[in-house]
C-alpha cells in the first residue's frame, strides 16, 4: 500500500509499458545503491549503464545489478558510447556475446561520436536475431556536428532504424541537456523541432533525452504523461513521477 493512498492520481499504465517509459542513467552505481534504487522499481522501465563506466567496474558487480534489475521487470541496456568504443575498435561482435553472456536484455546503438558507414540498420538486426530488444539513438554528442543534421535527415534515420527493428528511437541530449538536439544553449525546447520530430516519427516511437526538470515539465504539459524520457538521474525518479502524475506544482491541475 502507498502512502496517503486516500487521495486520487492520474493513472498510468503499468509495466511492461509500452509507452510513458522512464530510461534512468545508471553512472556506475554500487551494488546496495542499485538495491536501494529498486525501492521504486515500478517508476522505472529502462536502465542505461551510462556510457562507458561498466568497464570500470568489476564483471561480478555488473551482472548482480542486470540480475536485480531484471527481477524487477526492468530492461537493462548499455550506454551508448560503449557501443561506439566496440564499433571503433572493430569488436561489435565481441561486445554483442559479452552483453549477451552477462546477460543484458536490451542494447543501444548509436553513433554520437562516430560515424556508422551505413551498417547500423544492419547492427540493429543482427541485436534482434541475438534476442536483445534495441534502442537506437539518432543525434550528435558534439554540438557543431549535432546541428549540421536537418530534421528530415534526423527523421529518415529514426524511420530507417525503426523499419530495422528498433523499439524505440532515443533523441540525443547528452547528460546536460543544453544545445544538442531538440533544446539549445540554454536548456530550453526548440518548440517546432520537437513537435516536427514527434509528427514525423510518431510519440509512441520516441524516447527524449531530458535530464533536466524543466525540459521534463514542458514536454509532460506538451505531449502528455505518457511522454517516454530518458538520461534520467537516479534522484529524479520519484520526483519525475510526481510529474507525470500532477502531483507537483509544475503539472497540478494540467494534466
Amino acid at each position: 500500500m502507498k502512502a496517503f493512498d486516500i487521495l486520487d492520481m492520474i493513472d498510468r499504465e503499468r509495466k511492461p509499458r509500452e509507452t510513458g517509459l522512464t530510461m534512468v542513467l545508471d553512472k556506475g552505481l554500487g551494488r546496495n545503491a542499485a538495491d536501494d534504487l529498486m525501492e521504486y522499481a515500478d517508476y522505472i522501465d529502462v536502465i542505461k549503464l551510462g556510457w562507458g563506466t561498466p568497464r570500470f567496474c568489476q564483471e561480478s558487480t555488473i551482472k548482480e545489478k542486470i540480475a536485480c534489475y531484471k527481477e524487477n521487470d526492468i530492461l537493462v541496456s548499455n550506454g551508448g558510447t560503449l557501443f561506439e568504443i566496440a564499433y571503433s575498435q572493430g569488436r561489435v561482435d565481441d561486445f554483442l556475446r559479452y552483453a549477451q553472456r552477462i546477460c543484458l536484455n536490451s542494447i543501444e546503438v548509436s553513433d554520437g561520436s562516430i560515424d556508422l558507414e551505413g551498417e547500423k540498420a544492419k547492427i540493429i538486426r543482427r541485436g534482434i536475431e541475438m534476442g536483445f530488444e534495441v534502442f537506437s539513438e539518432v543525434g550528435k554528442k558534439e554540438e557543431t556536428e549535432d546541428a549540421k543534421l536537418t530534421i528530415d535527415q534526423r527523421i529518415d534515420e529514426a524511420k530507417s532504424d525503426l523499419s530495422a527493428g528498433a523499439s524505440k528511437v532515443i533523441i540525443e541530449a547528452r547528460e546536460g541537456g543544453r544545445g544538442i538536439g531538440i533544446f539549445d544553449k540554454e536548456g530550453n525546447v526548440r518548440e517546432d523541432m520537437a513537435r516536427e520530430l514527434v509528427e514525423g516519427i510518431g510519440l509512441e516511437n520516441i524516447i527524449f533525452e531530458a535530464p533536466m526538470k524543466s525540459q521534463q515539465v514542458y514536454l509532460i504539459l506538451n505531449f502528455g504523461s505518457d511522454v517516454s524520457l530518458g538520461n534520467i538521474k537516479t534522484d529524479d525518479v520519484v520526483p519525475l513521477e510526481t510529474l507525470r502524475r500532477g502531483y507537483r506544482g509544475d503539472t497540478f491541475g494540467k494534466l
